[in-house]
């Protein structure tokens, strides 16, 4: 709130002439609740009870030329209107394009922008539809009020004395509520965030769960944030129960209060014609504008609020501001840490100093010696949080992968596996850090390049309408039939391919199995040229024979191999094994992992045994 004053102060600034005329048409809108309830009142006092009925249809009339009045007041007041919000709506959406333009540039967090959409189109209509109803509803109470009390103190000065304390107090409590309210939305929208995030991802990841034994441990965490979620609701009712509260105190008790004073009233000199005046300006004029305020500041205020907060957010300022948060604590670490190197790193790599794998020599030896060679995958201090206030997902990570090395990823399921495989692939920007492939920067590299450098095999496989050999070609266009036939044979994709019609028949995804469509796409992964190959569950539709395999052959192609495990197996056939646990990650070999790695010796005693997940 603090931050959109000084926008909004700025923005109306610029606009004292609508103001004014706005003003002046509200003027008149005060000058007609004045005479409602005024020509009512003498209406009774000088023409029925005086006995002359002919003046008090006249001031009957008069009363019925104020209403009919109205609807040109509506009328200019909303032509002045459009003079307010059409700015405002205009504002907004340059300063979403502004915003969403200079994160692009600088490269922000995520990559692209994917909210620009949502603030240029839905969001910026709910702000200008929202001021709009601000605008009118404040405007008119304002000045049905200033008309109505101003009506009240002309017919007796006794009246405001009744009717204000109650009217006064029922609006004090509602604008006490406001602020608590607010946060007590948020806090609610958070924690049902939340919970819908957890559900969602524990839904896509009841195999992991299942598999790596991880099922109790979210099924506590789903029941803590179902008790947060509850607490919100519990906190918001209470605050919208005090809200009811202040709109019963406000609307109610100042009619029941004149009518509990009449007597008093009457003892005072105040006339019949002036206590249904007061009436009329209760129940015509003050508490249906009290009312309309009341529901519009609730509803329409709050979503303002949020809207013009993720509109005109300083999204820099809070990078900068974290980044300065980030440069301190790291300066911190590294004056306690001097002379540990770098593990003070939230998710540092642990690597041994040997050479940690006898399966791959060649891979193995260039490991070793890595300050000599290019590494195939380089990640420098490399952090990546989906949101400017949202933990990291990767934390400071260090790895390095030699050419032709193989290494499997392993860990609990939305920890960060798919997210370091898209980062390796170069689509997806870190926050922090540089990823390079092949001794070269990916982020932001084009998509041919990236093309050659590596290929991401996904876990959903894409396979498209077309011949089978165009499927397994299209990697590499200038594969021979021979060389497509020796890798159908190798990964055991003969059965498929002939009840298919051979290299010439046709491929139709929808008659395909998800495992048929891995094994399609894991053979034209295995033909392409690119010197990395990304698999990120790519093989978790598949037996664990033909899984075996597959990444066998895999991992007899020329170039390098990272796969993100389904199972232990996978693992096992690694040169090393990276396990990420979102507080420090290791890396090693089977046996090394088993000794110093808790979280790897939990998965692998899951996985061990575990009904369907034998290595």
């Amino acid at each position: 709130m603090r931050r959109l004053t000084p926008s909004a102060r700025r923005f109306l600034a610029h606009r004292k002439g609508v103001l004014v005329r706005l003003a002046l048409w509200s003027l008149a809108e005060s000058g007609q609740a004045f005479l409602v309830g005024y020509a009512v009142a003498r209406s009774v006092d000088e023409g029925f009870l005086a006995g002359d009925p002919g003046r008090g249809l006249l001031w009957l009339g008069a009363a019925l030329v104020g209403v009919l009045f109205g609807a040109p007041v509506v009328r200019g007041v909303f032509a002045q209107l459009a003079g307010v919000t059409e700015p405002l709506r205009d504002g907004l959406v340059r300063r979403a394009v502004d915003r969403s333009m200079d994160r692009a540039a600088r490269g922000g967090p995520g990559g692209t922008d994917r909210a620009a959409v949502s603030r240029l189109t839905n969001q910026v209509e709910i702000a200008r539809d929202s001021f709009a109803g601000l605008v009118l509803t404040l405007r008119s109470f304002v000045f049905t009020a200033v008309g109505a009390l101003l009506g009240l103190l002309s017919l007796h000065p006794a009246l405001l004395v009744v009717v204000l304390p109650p009217l006064a107090a029922g609006l004090a409590l509602f604008l006490v509520t406001l602020r608590p309210m607010a946060a007590a939305q948020r806090r609610a929208l958070a924690a049902d965030e939340a919970l819908g995030d957890h559900a969602a991802h524990a839904r896509a990841a009841l195999r992991d769960l299942t598999a790596c034994g991880t099922g109790p441990g979210a099924e506590r965490r789903g029941a803590d944030l179902v008790a947060e979620a509850a607490a919100a609701a519990r906190t918001l009712a209470g605050w919208a129960a005090v809200r009811t509260a202040s709109l019963g105190v406000a609307g109610h008790l100042p009619v029941l209060a004149l009518l509990l004073a009449v007597e008093w009233l009457r003892g005072r000199g105040v006339s019949a014609g002036a206590l249904l005046g007061a009436f009329t300006y209760l129940v015509q004029s003050l508490l249906p504008a009290l009312h309309t305020l009341m529901t519009a500041l609730g509803a329409a205020g709050s979503r303002l609020l949020v809207v013009l907060d993720r509109i005109l957010g300083p999204e820099q300022e809070q990078e900068q501001e974290q980044e300065q948060e980030q440069e301190q604590e790291q300066g911190q670490g590294q004056e306690q840490g001097q002379g540990q190197g770098q593990a003070g790193t939230r998710e540092q790599v642990r690597e041994p100093g040997p050479a940690p794998s006898s399966a791959s020599p060649p891979a193995a030896a260039a490991f070793a010696a890595h300050t000599a060679v290019v590494p195939a995958v380089d990640l420098r201090a490399v952090t990546l949080s989906y949101g400017v206030r949202a933990e990291p997902v990767l934390d400071a990570l260090d790895l390095r992968v030699a050419p032709g090395e193989h290494i499997a990823v392993v860990g609990p399921s939305g920890i960060g596996k798919s997210t370091l495989t898209r980062l390796v692939a170069g689509t997806l920007a870190p926050s922090r850090g540089e990823v390079c492939v092949a001794g070269r920067v990916v982020t932001g590299r084009p998509a041919a390049e990236l093309a050659a450098l590596r290929v991401l095999v996904p876990q959903e496989a894409y396979v498209f309408s077309g011949t089978v050999g165009d499927n397994l070609a299209y990697l590499r266009t200038d594969a021979s039939r021979s060389e497509l036939d020796t890798a159908v044979e190798a990964f055991g994709l003969r059965p498929l391919v002939d009840r298919l019609g051979g290299l010439d028949g046709t491929v139709r995804p929808a008659d395909l199995s998800p495992g048929e469509r891995q094994l399609l796409a894991l053979v034209r992964a295995h033909l392409s040229p690119a010197p990395l190959l990304l698999l990120d569950e790519a093989t978790c539709h598949l037996d664990p024979a033909a899984e075996a395999r597959a990444e066998e052959n895999l991992a007899r192609r020329p170039g390098t191999l990272l796969v993100v495990a389904h199972r232990l197996s996978s693992a096992v056939r690694a040169d090393r094994t990276l396990v990420l646990d979102g507080v420090r990650a290791e890396c090693g070999t089977h046996e090394e992992l088993l000794s110093r790695s808790p979280l790897y010796r939990e998965l692998a005693g899951h996985w061990r045994t575990g009904p369907s997940r034998r290595p």
